[in-house]
């Protein structure tokens, strides 16, 4: 009954899974294109949880898809929805770690993928379009989303600037009672606890047991220390998969490097400037979330201890990074659903949603100035007719977005 029940909606996840290319800037209008169109979710329920989202460590990306699937048919939907998302992109990133060598960050950026970038960037244009029409409709939401598309242009690379609008945005709507009413009724949901006891009681142990194995210098010291890291980085980072690059290199590269010449450790985790750049540029060729790059830098991090400790570290890599945020949104939702009851929350997420084509517009201003060093003038004018060619296809056809991902993946292989 379950599986009859929730059958093309998986199949939709599957296919999303495979087509989201661009990480989060471009997933948001791949996710409307995809399960809005086809009635899964109501765009506004959509902007909700998005803005959720953002709100909260970890991936945001993973969380939203989640998200939906817990709203569609409880905990075990979401839960098979979650495993579907992260898989495909962790298995091929932790292939990747196999297959990798220093020197391959010279191709790193194969041909195949080149025109995935024009075309993240169409998608993220007509998320913008229809965002901007449902969520901008008085000065007050105008003035909101002109500030939040020029502040987040501005520091676009801060992960502080997210949340910190979100809350400004929040308060500002509040000024007024004209728009929204006063009463409302929303159903109280149960808030989980035992989400939250287990976060703590996870990142706490982490901790512990991290740091007992490199005191005692235990034999497999590296598996602790590994999943501390990638607990703490999912547990603390805001902004995205792009924020866990300088925590890496600061932890696999910068530190090793700056303490070799005192502390000559062999059980230190160290992994190359060149390796981790290859990582992080590969996440962006491929589907799904950012956060599997977890995968390749667990095992990158256990290369060197043979290939079983190497597939150890991938799973690692993947799971202790994805936890953190997945618990945390799995115990705040209830409450943010629970704060609906309240007016000031309402009015809140008035201001809230005109953020989100602020965040959308600030992304496609950052992506199209890369398209400035693309490698020749025509590379260049292929992309630009990519980008409009896809805005088009979107607001213009039905054509499903898979199909567009192939066209521009078959293009990039034959120009």
């Amino acid at each position: 009954m379950f599986w009859s029940k929730h059958f093309n909606f998986l199949k939709t996840v599957f296919l999303y899974t495979i087509t989201a290319f661009g990480g989060p800037q471009g997933h948001l209008g791949i996710l409307k294109k995809t399960f809005v169109e086809k009635k899964f979710i109501t765009e506004d329920s959509l902007l909700d949880l998005f803005a959720f989202s953002q709100i909260l460590p970890g991936a945001s990306s993973t969380q939203l898809i989640t998200l939906i699937g817990y709203k569609r048919g409880g905990f075990m939907l979401s839960l098979i929805t979650l495993m579907i998302w992260i898989f495909p992109a962790c298995m091929l990133m932790g292939v990747l770690s196999f297959l990798i060598s220093s020197n391959a960050h010279e191709s790193f950026n194969a041909s195949l993928f080149k025109f995935i970038k024009p075309m993240t960037i169409g998608f993220l244009l007509y998320s913008f379009f229809d965002n901007l029409k449902l969520s901008v409709n008085n000065k007050i939401t105008t003035v909101i989303f002109l500030a939040s598309t020029i502040f987040t242009t501005i520091f676009f690379k801060q992960p502080w600037i997210f949340p910190l609008l979100i809350v400004l945005a929040g308060i500002a709507t509040n000024f007024s009672s004209k728009r929204i009413p006063a009463t409302t009724e929303v159903k109280p949901k149960s808030i989980q606890w035992k989400n939250l006891w287990l976060f703590v009681f996870i990142f706490v142990i982490a901790g512990l047991l991290s740091e007992t194995a490199r005191k005692n210098e235990w034999q497999n010291r590296n598996a602790f220390n590994l999943f501390e890291n990638f607990y703490r980085f999912g547990s603390l980072v805001y902004g995205g998969g792009d924020v866990l690059f300088p925590m890496m290199l600061d932890q696999y590269v910068a530190r090793p490097t700056d303490k070799q010449t005192q502390i000559k450790n062999p059980n230190t985790i160290k992994i190359s400037n060149a390796d981790l750049v290859v990582g992080f540029g590969m996440i962006r060729a491929i589907p799904g979330p950012v956060f599997s790059v977890g995968s390749y830098v667990g095992g990158m991090a256990m290369k060197s201890r043979g290939k079983i400790t190497q597939f150890y570290g991938c799973i690692i890599g993947s799971v202790a990074l994805f936890i953190p945020g997945i618990l945390l949104m799995y115990f705040f939702f209830p409450i943010w659903e629970n704060l609906k009851r309240y007016v000031i929350i309402f009015r809140a997420i008035e201001g809230i949603k005109s953020v989100v084509p602020g965040f959308m517009c600030a992304a496609a201003i950052y992506l199209i100035s890369d398209l400035f060093f693309v490698s020749s003038k025509m590379d260049f004018n292929i992309s630009v007719m990519i980008l409009l060619s896809t805005l088009l296809i979107l607001l213009k056809t039905k054509i499903p977005p898979p199909l567009i991902v192939i066209a521009c993946l078959l293009l990039g292989f034959l120009v």
